[in-house]
C-alpha cells in the first residue's frame, strides 16, 4: 500500500512538472505575435506563405528568390531579422526606386497586414527581433546629452536633418520611438550602428524620449518661425524691429506741424 502511494505521488509530481514545462515553452514560443497572442502553427505557415509570395513579387528582383542577395542590386537578408525588415518597410524606405538610390522616408508601399507577412518571411532566415522601447523610462537630460554626442552632428540638435558626405541625414520629425531604436541598432545607409556595448537599452530609451520632446517643443518664446535656428530667428527679429521703427518714424514725421509747414511752403 505504501509503495502504491509513493508511485501515485511521483506520477502526479511528474505530470505537474511536464505541464509547467509545456506552458513555459508555449509562452516563449517565437510564433507569439507582438500583441501577446500565440499564433497557431497553421496561422504561422499561412503568414509565411503570404510573405513569400509578396517577397517573390516585390523584393526578389534585388534580393533573390531565397533572400540570398544579388551582387550589384541588393544585399542578403539572411540574419537581418524582423528588426531591419520592419524598419525599412514601415518607413517606406523599401522597395527602392533603383538599387543605387538612397533609402529615404516615404509613404509605405504596403498595408500593415502585408508588412507583417513580409517581416515574418524575412525573420524566418534568422536575426534580431523588433526592439521594445519605453521612452518614459529614459532620462530626458541624458537623452539630450547622448543625442548631442552621437546624433546631432548629422541630424542637428533639433533633429531637422542635414547633408553629410554622400548622403542626406533625414529629419526625425516623424520618427516613432521604435523607429529611433531600430535605426540605432541597424545603422541604415551611412549611419553608424550602435550595439549594446555602445548604447544600452536604457540609453536608447533616453534618446527616444529626447526625440519625442523635440518633435513637440513648448516654444516658450512665442512664435517658433519653423524652429530654423537661433541665428536666422534673430535676423528675422531684427528685420521686423527695424521695419517697425521706420514705420513709426514715418507716421510721426507726417503728423508733426513743422513737417506740414514745410510741405505747404514747398507747395506755395
Amino acid at each position: 500500500m505504501r509503495r502504491r502511494l509513493v508511485v501515485l505521488v511521483a506520477s502526479l509530481c511528474g505530470s505537474v512538472s511536464l505541464l509547467q514545462f509545456a506552458a513555459q515553452g508555449a509562452s516563449t514560443s517565437p510564433s507569439a505575435s507582438r500583441t501577446g497572442s500565440i499564433a497557431t502553427p497553421g496561422e504561422s505557415n499561412d503568414l509565411l506563405a503570404r510573405g513569400r509570395r509578396m517577397f517573390v513579387a516585390s523584393c526578389a528582383a534585388c534580393h533573390g528568390i531565397g533572400a540570398q542577395g544579388i551582387p550589384g542590386r541588393g544585399p542578403s537578408l539572411h540574419g537581418v531579422g524582423a528588426l531591419a525588415a520592419d524598419f525599412y518597410l514601415q518607413t517606406g524606405r523599401m522597395p527602392l526606386p533603383s538599387p543605387r538610390a538612397q533609402p529615404q522616408r516615404a509613404r509605405p508601399s504596403f498595408t500593415q497586414p502585408q508588412i507583417r507577412a513580409l517581416v515574418a518571411f524575412v525573420a524566418s532566415f534568422g536575426g534580431p527581433a523588433i526592439p521594445v522601447v519605453h521612452p518614459s523610462r529614459g532620462s530626458l537630460s541624458e537623452g539630450q546629452r547622448l543625442f548631442s554626442l552621437s546624433c546631432a552632428g548629422c541630424h542637428t540638435i533639433q533633429g531637422q536633418g542635414g547633408i553629410v558626405t554622400g548622403a542626406i541625414a533625414p529629419s526625425l520629425d516623424r520618427a516613432t520611438p521604435r523607429q529611433v531604436a531600430q535605426a540605432i541598432r541597424i545603422g541604415p545607409y551611412v549611419m553608424p550602428r550602435f550595439g549594446e556595448p555602445e548604447l544600452s537599452t536604457l540609453q536608447v530609451d533616453a534618446i527616444a524620449r529626447y526625440v519625442q520632446s523635440i518633435q513637440r517643443p513648448g516654444d516658450r518664446g512665442g512664435w517658433a518661425i519653423g524652429r530654423i535656428g537661433p541665428i536666422p530667428e534673430g535676423m528675422v527679429a531684427w528685420l521686423l524691429g527695424a521695419a517697425s521703427l521706420l514705420l513709426i518714424a514715418r507716421l510721426l514725421g507726417e503728423r508733426s506741424p513743422d513737417g506740414s509747414r514745410r510741405r505747404g511752403d514747398r507747395d506755395g
